[in-house]
């Protein structure tokens, strides 16, 4: 992350998004990351990779958003993406109940990746509401500014675009529940699909169903759920 106008982000998120780039927190941010790769520590995921969710998915694009925590923090995983890994890396253990509901839900075989890539660009916003992390230390980054900076984002998902879809995975997506418009969008919510908790009401939603029969209501072409061989 350096200046404004070296940022390489997809032009319609840089326009939406420029101001936040001048804000004091996205300063203290920059510096913070700075200062912890000057200390040597490894940041996840790799430079290039920290937009992705935001290259991948243009802001007139989207469709469906679905707002993960904050990146994998194991070697070789993250990709910017929440809830996918890169190519080659075991689909981790709230992805395979992601695709257990899928399978449930649309009768979707279980890939054997866990890379959501197409998924992005489809339409669907992969949104970590942390963007970074250091290896091995889990929600390291968190309340280091980028809560401020991904608030901005679903702010502007909700005001720019007709009809969207939200799918709200456990108590830290649903507390962003208040930046979305109900009025315009779907907001959908269940429990996290964790180990620790899909069985208490993730497994059995219906969320990508769901999603899938409101764009089609409104004219919009549906997601499609299956993940191409990587």
């Amino acid at each position: 992350m350096t200046d404004d106008d070296r940022i390489k982000l997809e032009p319609s998120w840089k326009e939406a998004l420029r101001a936040e780039f001048d804000q004091p927190y996205m300063h203290q941010l920059r510096e913070f990351l700075r200062e912890e790769h000057a200390a040597g520590k490894e940041i996840y995921p790799p430079g290039p990779l920290i937009f992705n969710a935001l290259n991948s998915t243009p802001l007139d694009q989207v469709k469906v958003v679905i707002l993960g925590q904050d990146p994998y923090h194991g070697p070789g995983q993250a990709h910017g993406l929440c809830f996918s890994v890169q190519p080659g890396v075991a689909p981790p253990p709230s992805l395979v109940n992601i695709y257990k509901e899928l399978q449930r839900d649309l009768n979707i075989e279980i890939p054997k990746h866990g890379c959501l890539q197409s998924w992005a660009e489809q339409g669907v916003l992969l949104l970590n509401t942390t963007m970074t992390v250091e290896r091995a230390n889990a929600a390291s980054h968190a309340n280091r500014g980028w809560q401020f900076f991904t608030d901005r984002i679903i702010e502007v998902v909700s005001e720019h675009q007709p009809n969207s879809v939200f799918l709200l995975w456990g108590a830290h997506a649903q507390s962003k529940q208040k930046l979305i418009d109900a009025t315009k969008h779907l907001v959908l919510k269940s429990v996290h699909p964790s180990p620790l908790s899909a069985y208490r009401g993730f497994l059995g939603c219906g969320h990508f169903s769901q999603a899938n029969r409101f764009l089609e209501q409104r004219g919009l072409t549906p997601i499609d759920w299956r993940l191409p061989p990587v």
